[in-house]
């Protein structure tokens, strides 16, 4: 992923995600921890909540992180797609510690961790230009339209 959308990924904590099963959409907001060598984000969710009931269906999911601005010229947001999957096996170790790094209070909760993996991302970022974008995909470099 390029620089700038590491950043921005970054300096926010709160994604929202969105999620699809049996034609019935849902999104809700979770604290997520980005590990930036797997360009993966690492959230906490109870398995009987609606968005992970879908997932067990569905593991398609598409995520949006925003900076809450009225100025136009401050706009940024990223749009993402990927899939979801529990932080299980060989991966726990490196989920845990993400997680838990940012969020250490999450040690005294009873809750799983989950991995949404990103395969296709869109920054807008106004600062760089009005409806200026950077897109990155899992499988090909970024690019700037």
């Amino acid at each position: 992923m390029e620089a700038k959308i590491i950043q921005f990924i970054e300096q926010h904590h709160v994604l929202t995600l969105a999620t699809v099963c049996n034609n019935q959409p849902y999104c809700c907001t979770v604290f997520y921890a980005f590990c930036e060598q797997e360009q993966r984000f690492v959230f906490s969710s109870d398995e009987a909540t609606a968005h992970i009931r879908h997932i067990a269906k569905n593991p398609q999911a598409a995520a949006s992180i925003v900076l809450e601005t009225k100025m136009v010229g401050k706009i940024q947001g990223i749009q993402l797609q990927g899939i979801v999957y529990p932080a299980l096996g060989e991966l726990l170790p490196s989920a845990e510690h993400a997680y838990w790094q940012r969020f250490p209070y999450a040690r005294l909760m009873n809750t799983t961790l989950w991995i949404f993996e990103p395969h296709w991302a869109k920054l807008t970022d106004n600062r760089l230009g009005f409806g200026k974008k950077l897109l990155w995909t899992r499988d090909a470099a970024t690019h700037t339209l």
